[in-house]
């Protein structure tokens, strides 16, 4: 059975740092104001929007909506405006160090290559808000470890569709059934189950309460050995007792 693993990939807002209420959620915010919209999206509604995948397709719910009373030519020309501006601030709340990341994440990476195993990375940020996220939150020494970062609008459907993580897979050179995908919502869960791959589910704050019953693991996080420890939550296998996600327990998964 062991043996099976040849990649991990990792999704980036919720796994590597709770990025959604304190980084884009401010951002798009700060875009409202500057564009002079009498529009705030508070902790609770944000949260039903992350219901859906992408950014800009977040937004266009506002800008096709009863609540958006602005005249503009082109709806969206005027999204893509929004969201490069909010790709910027987002870039700047980053680079201040206000988002710091999740235990584990950065040792766990470490730990892959060591194993010599492929590293990617699949999100549907943006391609700059995923690199500055890595770079400044685990390091330039990170970002440089991955063999594969796709990102933003590499494929046409966001999770939960498959898109992502099959293209993860070929341009990782494996096979589906041979990759873990570390996620934090049940749209990256059933995109990942979607494309055939094993799922390991640390859950953030806004997904704590979505269902991963599809989960082959879901673990309160990855967990450091000289810092927080995990906890199970759910596990599809009999495991030995652990208190960090290691290599070992991802092989133990198929």
């Amino acid at each position: 059975m062991n043996g099976k693993l040849k990649a991990v990939i990792f999704d980036v807002d919720g796994v590597i740092a709770d990025t959604e209420k304190d980084g884009h959620r401010v951002a798009f915010n700060h875009v409202f104001e500057e564009e002079g919209l009498d529009v705030r999206w508070d902790i609770e509604k944000y949260g039903v929007l992350l219901k859906i995948a992408g950014g800009k397709e977040r937004l266009r719910t506002l800008v096709y909506s009863d609540e958006f009373k602005k005249d503009v030519s082109d709806k969206e020309e005027y999204i893509l405006k929004m969201h490069k501006r909010k790709t910027e601030i987002y870039k700047e709340i980053v680079s201040q160090g206000k988002l710091p990341g999740r235990p584990g994440v950065k040792r766990l990476i470490k730990e892959t290559r060591e194993a010599d195993l492929k590293l990617g990375v699949a999100s549907t940020s943006h391609e700059k808000s995923v690199k500055a996220v890595i770079k400044t939150i685990l390091g330039e020494d990170i970002l440089e470890l991955f063999d594969v970062i796709l990102a933003g609008d590499v494929v046409k459907q966001k999770k939960p569709s498959p898109e992502i993580y099959e293209l993860s897979a070929k341009s990782l050179k494996v096979l589906p059934g041979n990759c873990v995908v570390i996620e934090d919502t049940r749209n990256g869960l059933l995109s990942a189950k979607g494309a055939g791959m094993v799922c390991v589910i640390t859950p953030s704050y806004y997904s704590r309460d979505e269902n991963f019953d599809e989960a082959d693991l879901v673990v309160s996080g990855l967990g450091d050995p000289d810092g927080k420890t995990t906890q199970v939550i759910k596990s599809k296998v009999s495991l030995p007792n652990f208190k960090y996600v290691t290599i070992d327990i991802l092989r133990r998964l198929f």
